[in-house]
């Protein structure tokens, strides 16, 4: 198989927004948030259903909660801004909640399936955190400070959540996960 070129890679014309300006790569960037946020509050709900480290369990649990505010926030920037997010798919957040669906129908004992739930959880984290910090750059590039410290709450809500799974993983899931590889 021939490798190929950037340039060839084809995407339908419909699928694309035109980038004409920063302000049309940041309402971009937004729509991509906007539905990498709303696939989490669907995907949220099953990953604490799975997990069964009851801290992990309500970790989700807060997190989800935490999603749903995410949401308004972005809602708020859009109705700012006089734009509708909605009507983009973000296609890398589909592919890393898929990737944490299939791991939860692993046949695995419950602290390596925790274990491994809270890396798809920092996977997911660590996309989140990318695309928060790029938009708040362009909202302060634009000159949309509003907007800027909304998306910086987000932020830092989305690092505090990845310290969390941190911490639930080091001081008992991979303990106990060890322990289970140990037997």
């Amino acid at each position: 198989m021939v490798a190929q070129h950037p340039s060839e890679w084809r995407v339908p014309m419909h699928a694309c927004m035109k980038l004409k300006t920063l302000q049309d790569l940041f309402l971009h960037e937004l729509k991509d948030l906007y539905s990498a946020e709303n696939q989490l509050v669907k995907a949220l709900p099953k990953m604490a259903k799975a997990a069964t480290n009851e801290e992990l369990k309500a970790g989700f649990e807060e997190h989800l909660e935490q999603t749903k505010g995410h949401v308004e926030r972005l809602e708020q920037i859009g109705e700012q801004l006089g734009a509708k997010l909605g009507g983009h798919k973000c296609k890398a957040m589909e592919g890393l909640i898929e990737e944490g669906a299939e791991l939860i129908h692993e046949d695995a004992e419950d602290a390596i399936r925790d274990a491994g739930l809270i890396g798809a959880a920092q996977r997911v984290e660590h996309y989140e955190i990318a695309g928060y910090g790029t938009a708040i750059a362009l909202a302060n590039g634009l000159g949309h400070s509003d907007a800027a410290e909304l998306l910086q709450q987000t932020l830092d809500e989305e690092k505090e959540t990845d310290a969390k799974l941190t911490e639930i993983a080091e001081s008992t899931v991979n303990v106990e996960a060890g322990a289970r590889s140990e037997e």
